[in-house]
């Protein structure tokens, strides 16, 4: 009988720990691999307050959890809601903050300080309750949005697990000159009534935009807002209004200088690995010139001439006319070759420029490919090659690092992909050698991807192939960099296509490609390759780096 008891408990035992509930990834808190460095001496950057013109800001990333959607949303995980706490003497809350459930609580909300920049609210508007819902929750939840005095504006909800309204002096609203319009971003949560919850961002960006997210959340009910406003930077504004030239930064003092530059490639770097079966890799520019690139001309396209080594005898200015462009050696055996690369010379060639009024700075890695390779496609169980589909010559790829100018800190990396791109916060990122991410370029194409791996464009199981993998090569864009700005180096200024408009016949690669399909998978197929942007096809060759709208704007998302 005893032995049957023991055997019964033993039983039990592993039935528990089967059924013990798995911890989910928000309950682990993120931090980067290594501890942030001692930034170069500067004026404002990284002093961990910012001066918005009257208004002062500060980062909080320690916080109370107020309620918790335990199903929905990503992952059908759902989301949690806090507020900041250990707030500095001086400053108040703007706002609560939300993220999804499906990852670790990795971020910062601003606080604001300043006098009569900040005003309590008047009362609250209950904007939404889980009261009644049937769902897995913690508690309920109450949304509530401050109503602000005459010329002031919310820039931020508050969640309370109470139905009693929050104290006015809970959060504070702001003076209206020191506010701008938001956008919906990434949806954070939401369920079947019409109650979404999203992170926002502010609607003009860009190297001239103002505006200054919170990170609080933005509430909708049936696809419309509250408005919920963001920040704007107002000293940003006197001081490009005082500006005497076009240079690419904001002159604010949050901005790093050149020193701190310097160490914030030093830390951030990223790695760039390169597919296994790669035979495409980059090269320097002045390598690419040095080996036989030649330009073209419209009206001489005959009598193309060598270009430069610094590309000083590049067409300068204006925009891609179709005057001009880029191509391989004439030489076949030059060609095949330059055509490789050399990963040897290769450079990081590297813009920095201000975002969200000067209170982020992006760091921009871009890489010169001299050509980029043939596509191939999935075509459900199928896979196969496209014959001259997606190759052309000149290929400029990029990652960006997106940092706060309040610590220094890296928050978020954009990976470019094609005609668009994904962001991905800090903590979905690989890191090597401390706290420098990681990103791998796909075979052929070199977009850029967080993972390694397989991602389709086009069409369901239907599209062209993204393939990448950690293979041996690599390359460490910290170890060999050179910052480019307006007109430097040369080469820059030169906004006309790196490679000629294809040389063959689409329509006949498609056919050729259709003749080994099965009859259901033609039409399919066709579709979706036809759908996809001429950076996938590579129908022509692309723009430089200041050809892109990411030179002055947002990045494509």
């Amino acid at each position: 009988m005893k032995s049957g008891i023991i055997y019964m408990c033993s039983k039990m035992s592993r039935i528990f720990k089967k059924k013990k509930k798995k911890p989910l990834p928000i309950e682990t808190p993120f931090v980067l691999p290594s501890a942030l460095p001692s930034w170069p001496a500067g004026e404002g950057f990284a002093t961990g307050i910012i001066d918005l013109g009257g208004l002062q800001i500060r980062q909080v990333s320690t916080f109370t959890k107020i309620w918790a959607a335990n199903e929905g949303g990503l992952d059908n995980l759902g989301a949690a809601f806090f507020e900041p706490n250990a707030i500095p003497d001086g400053f108040f809350m703007l706002g609560s903050y939300s993220q999804p459930n499906n990852k670790p609580l990795s971020a910062s909300v601003l606080v604001g300080g300043g006098g009569a920049s900040l005003k309590p609210p008047t009362d609250y508007t209950l904007v939404w309750s889980s009261e009644g819902l049937k769902i897995n929750q913690d508690g309920v939840a109450y949304i509530w949005l401050p109503t602000p005095p005459d010329g002031y504006k919310a820039v931020g909800s508050v969640v309370t697990s109470s139905p009693a309204k929050p104290a006015l002096d809970k959060i504070r609203c702001v003076r209206a000159d020191l506010t701008d319009s938001v956008e919906r971003e990434d949806w954070i949560w939401g369920n079947s009534s019409g109650f979404s919850v999203y992170t926002s961002r502010p609607k003009n960006r860009g190297r001239e935009g103002l505006g200054v997210p919170t990170n609080t959340f933005l509430a909708l009910k049936n696809g419309s807002d509250f408005g919920v406003v963001c920040l704007k930077n107002a000293a940003a504004a006197a001081a490009n209004a005082a500006k005497e030239d076009d240079s690419d930064q904001i002159k604010i003092t949050a901005m790093p200088n050149s020193d701190q530059i310097k160490a914030l490639i030093e830390t951030y770097s990223p790695r760039i690995y390169f597919h296994p079966d790669e035979q495409y890799l980059p090269s320097s520019v002045t390598w690419f010139f040095q080996n036989g690139a030649l330009l073209y001309t419209k009206e001489e396209e005959s009598k193309p001439v060598p270009i430069d080594a610094t590309g000083s005898n590049l067409p300068q200015g204006g925009g891609n006319d179709g005057l001009y462009w880029i191509d391989l050696p004439a030489d076949n055996t030059a060609r095949e070759r330059v055509k490789k690369g050399d990963l040897s010379t290769a450079n990081a060639y590297i813009h920095v420029k201000p975002m969200f009024g000067g209170t982020f700075t992006d760091v921009v890695f871009w890489l010169f490919y001299p050509f980029n390779g043939a596509a191939k496609a999935k075509v459900e169980f199928l896979n196969i090659g496209l014959g001259k589909i997606g190759e052309h010559v000149g290929d400029w790829e990029h990652v960006t690092l997106r940092i706060s100018n309040v610590d220094g800190e890296l928050k978020r990396m954009y990976f470019a992909q094609h005609s668009k791109g994904e962001w991905v916060d800090a903590s979905g990122l690989e890191f090597v050698d401390g706290n420098r991410p990681v990103a791998y370029a796909s075979l052929h194409g070199h977009a850029a991807y967080h993972k390694a791996g397989l991602v389709l464009s086009g069409n369901g199981s239907v599209g062209i192939r993204n393939d990448s993998g950690k293979g041996k090569m690599f390359m460490d864009c910290g170890e060999r960099y050179e910052v480019i700005s307006e007109g430097e180096p040369g080469w820059v200024e030169y906004r006309r296509e790196w490679g000629p408009k294809i040389s063959y016949s689409f329509d006949e690669e498609v056919r050729n490609v259709e003749k080994v399909l099965p009859g259901k998978l033609k039409s399919a197929f066709d579709k979706a390759v036809r759908s996809l942007p001429n950076e996938v096809l590579g129908e022509e060759g692309p723009t430089g780096p200041k050809g892109k709208d990411s030179w002055l704007g947002d990045e494509s998302s």
